[in-house]
């Protein structure tokens, strides 16, 4: 795990920086106190990033469970009764792990999971452009179109031009200035520059500048638009800020209606995310989604027995993990770790950062998600794929994440069932071995993304120094799922010596550079690609 400390510890620092501001404004959202949200972005990092079996996501509480939230407080009386639904969702998450739910994640087809991606850059730039310009009326990490003060997502933007801050614009401006030079020219210049990552620098410069202003009236920054930590008095008051449950509401139905309401929503949103962030991984990990499963349950019993939120794998933290060179599970950890000494240690010198400036940090990790050249390329895929993917993004941006991805879900499904028909076997291995690891994988007439997760267990279960003979001869419906696996396999087949050899109608090949340019880059044959 320490191997890549290099990559990670730099990593660790960007997602603390972008953790922070959302722990909060989660916490804010949901009405429950300011330290929860830290409290569950600490158990996210240490104990959920410890015990998961995926290198790059990172765990904390999500903004899709703030309005369940906010509902379950009011409703059960009280939060220290809320905190009993939380444990008790902890514990029904790892009966989701013990009875291998898990792989409803490979289920996902990947139009929507790209949809989501994309749909959650869409917001993230669209809700920090206020922040960005110092009009801080929502609280960070909200991803609703409604938002709380009544405004919705373009109203809030309309409505900067009356309400800017002249020192958060400004600072704002020289942090994202000073981010993008760091990414595009200086990090490529020296070393120094990827080990001290840009969005640090920025931070620093941002408390830098909020101190020498103070006193001008023009450009002075007001506690309103920094970042907003609890400050303790002294140790006492810090551990007063921690909540326990009242296990005597144990009892009350909707306590237990909330506890699976919390359990299979924060299950949903991590499998996705799980599934997402793998995708845009480089490393193309697998995760084992029941792991995972198990893991979060975890770290939500944990959480909800002294007084944080729910917990799930967040793709805003994970994304900016990944983006900023996180190898390891150890980037997650760390990120948790500081997140743990900071409120501790440096609670007043964490609220010098102006809002503006994370904005600015986030504003970078939201364009890399929404990268206008994805729409080019799902839409060259043919509209099986582009439809379900359209779908996802204006859904998530129109109403919230949840949402956006059971439209684009149910038009996906819409499309493959109009599209294509299930076989029996679509699957068929045939072990030549002789003494020696020869297989052959005959794929059925008809794969589509629900053969995902068996295709993909097949795959992974290879051993090393195998020959696989792969036969497309008979496949005349190949979906863009299967291709994206199969190309993602190249990766591990190099690690572990596998030798491929593809039949299909378009010709034999031995060790295809790859499978997405083997199947679009050809004269058009009897196979159709989705």
């Amino acid at each position: 795990m320490f191997k890549h400390i290099k990559n990670d510890l730099p990593a660790s620092i960007v997602v603390f920086f972008v953790a922070l501001p959302l722990c909060l404004g989660i916490a804010l959202a949901s009405g429950a106190p300011l330290f929860s949200g830290v409290i569950s972005g600490i158990i996210g990092g240490i104990v959920v990033g410890g015990l998961s079996g995926s290198k790059i996501g990172v765990s904390g509480p999500a903004a899709g469970l703030a309005a369940i939230v906010l509902t379950a407080i009011s409703a059960l009386g009280g939060y220290e009764n809320f905190l009993v639904a939380v444990v008790l969702g902890g514990i029904i998450q790892l009966v989701f792990g013990i009875l291998k739910a898990g792989i409803i994640g490979y289920y996902f087809p990947s139009s929507v999971i790209k949809g989501m991606l994309t749909g959650i850059g869409i917001i993230i730039i669209l809700k920090q452009i206020p922040h960005f310009f110092g009009y801080d009326s929502e609280p960070e990490g909200a991803d609703s179109f409604i938002e709380t003060s009544g405004e919705n997502t373009f109203s809030a933007i309309f409505n900067i031009i009356d309400n800017i801050t002249m020192g958060s614009m400004l600072i704002g401006v020289i942090a994202l200035v000073i981010i993008l030079l760091w990414d595009t020219i200086l990090a490529k210049k020296a070393k120094f520059f990827t080990v001290i990552q840009g969005p640090l620098v920025a931070v620093v410069l941002g408390i830098i500048f909020y101190l020498i202003t103070k006193s001008n009236e023009a450009l002075a920054i007001s506690q309103s638009h920094l970042v907003s930590v609890p400050v303790p008095e002294d140790a006492t008051s810090f551990f007063n800020q921690f909540k326990f449950p009242n296990f005597s509401a144990i009892s009350n139905p909707d306590v237990w209606v909330t506890a699976f309401t919390i359990a299979l929503v924060a299950s949903l949103e991590t499998l996705l995310c799980v599934e997402a962030s793998d995708k845009i991984d480089p490393g193309k990990n697998v995760t084992p989604t029941n792991r995972e499963l198990l893991a979060q349950g975890t770290g939500n019993i944990i959480s909800g027995l002294i007084g944080g939120l729910p917990i799930t794998q967040v793709i805003v933290r994970s994304s900016a993990n990944i983006q900023s060179g996180g190898k390891t599970k150890l980037s997650a950890i760390l990120h948790g770790f500081f997140l743990l000494i900071s409120v501790i240690l440096i609670p007043t010198f964490l609220n010098k950062i102006p809002l503006s400036v994370l904005a600015a940090i986030l504003l970078i990790v939201g364009f890399k998600l929404a990268k206008p050249a994805l729409f080019k390329q799902m839409y060259k895929l043919g509209w099986k794929q582009f439809v379900p993917f359209i779908v996802t993004v204006v859904g998530i941006v129109f109403t919230d994440l949840l949402v956006g991805i059971a439209l684009g879900l149910a038009v996906g499904i819409v499309v493959i069932l109009l599209k294509s028909y299930q076989n029996s076997h679509f699957l068929h291995i045939e072990d030549k071995s002789n003494g020696k690891h020869k297989i052959k994988m005959t794929l059925a007439e008809e794969v589509t993304f629900f053969n995902k997760g068996a295709i993909l267990k097949e795959l992974e279960s290879l051993p090393r120094d195998t020959f696989l003979e792969l036969n497309l001869i008979n496949t005349r419906y190949l979906d863009n799922d299967i291709i994206e696996i199969l190309e993602d396999f190249l990766f591990k087949a190099k690690e572990r010596n596998i030798d491929i050899k593809l039949i299909s109608k378009r010709g034999v090949v031995e060790n295809p550079s790859s499978f997405i340019h083997f199947f679009n880059d050809r004269p058009k044959s009897n196979i159709s690609l989705s």
